[in-house]
């Protein structure tokens, strides 16, 4: 008879704890309102960047600004999410930042790579961009490439945290003890000055948006600097907009705006306001033709 109990209360167990299931996946398996819903619902989002000219920046009025975000505010405009506001993160907590939802995308002209793309969601990207050093005026190193770095085991290089460079360099042949971290690009810069580094290194529009702003004649960016190339292939990459694994109705609409403003050369007047020119446009590259490089 024990036993009968036993098994009675097992079973009911069981059924309870199946139902109990159940419910749960009846209360979030109609998973409720989407990211992208909700933007919509409430005509505002809120977007993670980091201070990098052009890519995204705030001005000193406190207006976020910069060339990922104004291709963003255009697109989200039209998808009916009128206000957007910016949450300023160093570059490499972004995407944990993402992740933890402390914001609800990137607007920070994020390089698409493969180990990225295992953790959030790219867009369509938006530009393409080259690779630019500036160093000392006079080139005292005569430093024209990564490859002139990694020969001269006395130069070191500042990069922003976090951003592509830092894997170009080491992919170089570079060593880490060479590579110096900084917070952001101005802090770089100031470091070059001050003759703390020898050299830095970051995108062409980054380079000539810091360079413009300090108006500094004490470093020069190098002209006839050659750009990297890493498994026999010349480094070349692409940017874009980032959404959490998930958002996949916002990214589908989001890429849809971008086409059209690609096609209409829209995006390129964005662009040009920023400094790139039409050699930066992403053409027809998609994500998929990205990561599959």
């Amino acid at each position: 008879m024990k036993k009968l109990i036993l098994m009675m209360l097992g079973v009911l167990l069981v059924i309870s704890l199946v139902g109990c299931g159940n419910a749960d996946k009846n209360s979030s398996g109609t998973k409720g309102e989407t990211t992208f819903e909700k933007a919509k619902k409430a005509g505002r989002i809120t977007v993670g960047f980091a201070n990098e000219k052009p890519y995204a920046y705030a001005t000193t009025d406190g207006k976020l600004k910069g060339e990922a975000v104004e291709v963003a505010k255009t697109i989200l405009k039209r998808l009916g999410i009128k206000e957007v506001d910016g949450v300023l993160t160093q570059f490499g907590s972004l995407i944990p930042g993402l992740k933890a939802k402390r914001f609800d995308m990137i607007t920070a002209g994020m390089y698409i790579t493969p180990e990225r793309a295992k953790e959030v969601d790219f867009a369509n990207p938006d530009y393409s961009i080259a690779e630019a050093i500036a160093v000392k005026k006079g080139n005292p190193k005569n430093i024209k490439s990564y490859a002139d770095i990694k020969k001269n085991k006395n130069a070191t290089i500042g990069v922003m945290g976090g951003a592509a460079e830092q894997k170009y360099l080491t992919a170089s042949g570079v060593s880490t003890r060479q590579i110096k971290i900084f917070n952001d690009n101005p802090s770089a810069l100031s470091a070059l000055e001050s003759g703390r580094v020898d050299v830095i290194t970051m995108t062409g529009p980054s380079l000539k948006a810091v360079l413009d702003a300090s108006k500094s004649n004490k470093v020069e960016k190098v002209e006839d600097f050659k750009q990297p190339t890493i498994d026999g292939k010349s480094v070349r990459s692409y940017g874009a907009s980032v959404f959490r694994k998930g958002d996949d109705d916002f990214k589908e609409a989001f890429n849809k705006e971008l086409e059209k403003m690609n096609q209409s050369g829209e995006l390129l007047k964005i662009l040009k306001k920023y400094g790139f020119t039409e050699d930066e446009l992403p053409g027809d590259a998609t994500l998929e033709d990205v990561l599959n490089h």
